[in-house]
């Protein structure tokens, strides 16, 4: 009885084994295709749009920039890490920051510029390999960024850039000062996806970040931060107020009860941080074959409380935190690569100053 026991034992871990290597096979198979289609032999970005190689020009309008007035290549052609935040200043704040902590140099009598000034929209700075850009708020605003940002890598031909959303976030039973890096994306209904309505169609894109760059960024969270760094699910909302279960919007139509069963189901799915980003952001970079990660902080426990009450000189100090932890990994791939110790600013250079003008005045239009 007790052979039989082990035999049947012995079949029923063989058919796991088997069917763990199918499901590594498949992944594999999966993340094969997924490269062949957004990347060229020589790693650059390959877009999974055809009609972009057939315009004589392409004018991302809402950052100014354009194939036919600007030489992105030798613009950006060096590019390794595009950071995001929602604000302007900080991300002009994070540009100073990453220039000190690579040792970025400008030449003398110059200073950092916002490429993206004319667009009027977002702000855009380049810091040798790196790019810090305003997103603005909310999943439409970030939408049409990352289009952008990801037809800019292909102009370029950028290799393999690493994008990171540095961010801020109610916490799920997380005090305020905690730094989250989001394993998963969720929607408001927990759907690990993106839904986007194209011709009268709905289509879902799967939301994933990669694991990989997840485990890195936490290895570099280090035990002298006075501050705790966690994993965990985020869930992305198209609003702040209702759809955050906030019970101090202009309208609410549900009690107290109902707000903090809710997050209870949150904090029970895994959930540890909301924000308004996180779902279109993971599922745009992992379309296009990005690796991309998420790093906020939290403002407050919303199990504790709808409204922010930290004073602005804590909540100035708490969103370094996050940037810190992106700088680290910064310095830990370019000192991999070696390019740590002789970074130079490369001048951004306008190819065609009548279709520059041309650009301005098409950003300008749309406004």
């Amino acid at each position: 009885m007790a052979h039989q026991e082990d035999t049947k034992r012995a079949k029923d871990n063989s058919s796991k084994v088997k069917l763990d290597n199918n499901d590594a096979s498949r992944i594999s198979e999966d993340d094969s295709e997924l490269t062949r289609m957004t990347r060229y032999n020589d790693g650059s970005v390959k877009l999974r749009n055809p009609n972009i190689e057939l315009m004589d020009q392409d004018i991302l309008y809402h950052l100014a920039l354009g194939s036919g007035s600007h030489d992105l290549h030798e613009m950006f052609g060096d590019v390794k890490f595009v950071c995001m935040g929602g604000t302007p200043k900080r991300m002009e704040t994070f540009a100073h920051f990453i220039m000190e902590e690579i040792g970025y140099k400008l030449p003398a009598g110059t200073q950092l510029q916002d490429i993206s000034a004319f667009s009027y929209r977002y702000s855009m700075y380049k810091v040798g390999p790196v790019l810090s850009i305003s997103h603005g708020m909310g999943v439409p605003s970030v939408g049409i960024l990352l289009h952008e940002l990801i037809k800019l890598m292909y102009h370029a031909k950028v290799k393999d850039p690493i994008f990171v959303r540095i961010g801020t976030c109610g916490g799920i039973g997380v005090e305020g000062g905690t730094v989250v890096i989001t394993e998963d994306a969720y929607d408001g209904l927990l759907r690990n996806s993106y839904e986007l309505a194209i011709l009268g169609k709905i289509v879902h894109r799967p939301a994933i970040l990669d694991k990989r760059l997840v485990r890195e960024l936490k290895s570099l969270a280090t035990h002298d931060d006075p501050y705790e760094t966690i994993t965990g699910k985020t869930m992305c909302t198209y609003d702040f107020y209702e759809g955050q279960g906030r019970l101090d919007g202009a309208f609410c139509e549900f009690t107290e009860t109902d707000k903090m069963a809710y997050l209870e189901k949150l904090r029970d799915f895994g959930v540890v941080n909301i924000e308004m980003e996180c779902t279109i952001f993971a599922a745009l970079t992992h379309y296009a074959g990005i690796k991309a990660a998420i790093i906020c902080v939290t403002l407050l426990d919303r199990l504790k409380g709808d409204q922010v009450m930290a004073p602005k000189e804590v909540m100035n100090e708490w969103q370094q935190r996050p940037q810190i932890l992106v700088s680290r990994l910064i310095k830990k791939h370019l000192a991999q690569m070696g390019h740590l110790k002789s970074l130079a600013s490369t001048p951004s250079s306008i190819k065609s100053p009548r279709r520059f003008k041309l650009v301005q005045q098409e950003s300008e239009a749309h406004e």
